[in-house]
């Protein structure tokens, strides 16, 4: 039984466009799949950033800290403290409130023990804020030495979870 061209020219009339048709239904289910995809990539890389922006801030509040319990410290040593000590106690204190904030938004994400640690450096930069007034500088940086490791431990929680969502 021979197949006559006819017969072949309308079989492929026929098929060809459904063959088109399903090709192009399978590429828009690839096409949606790859979408959904590239959305939960960008999700999780927005949330990496903020987050890396956050230990960007609280690195920064750290320093300020550490800048203006020095300030205090040499301001209360100095013959003028009186004129300058409360201004430079209340821009010590709002950096120990920026720090506390950016912490506590930090250690919103990770486990107890984490936010624990957080607590504690907030606990002790404020501590050692409302001592600075009263202690010597040359004393001051013994009583960092506590907040120095704290703030160790949430440097490391930031690179760890820089390396890990890269």
């Amino acid at each position: 039984m021979a197949v006559s061209e006819t017969q072949v020219r309308s079989a492929l009339v026929t098929y060809f466009p459904m063959l088109i048709a399903v090709m192009s239904l399978l590429t828009s289910v690839y096409n949606g799949y790859l979408n959904n995809r590239f959305v939960e990539i960008i999700q999780r890389n927005l949330g990496r950033a903020e987050y890396m922006r956050s230990c960007k801030e609280i690195i920064d509040a750290y320093f300020q800290v550490k800048f203006r319990a020095d300030l205090l410290s040499e301001a209360a040593a100095g013959s003028d403290a009186a004129a300058r000590l409360p201004a430079q106690q209340v821009e010590a204190r709002n950096a120990v409130n920026k720090l506390a904030a950016l912490g506590t938004y930090l250690a919103n994400m990770r486990d107890e023990a984490t936010r624990a640690r957080y607590t504690e450096l907030s606990r002790t930069l404020e501590r050692i804020v409302q001592e600075a007034p009263r202690t010597p500088p040359d004393q001051l940086q013994k009583q960092f030495e506590a907040a120095d490791r704290l703030f160790g431990a949430v440097n490391d929680d930031c690179v760890r979870q820089a390396m890990t969502t890269m």
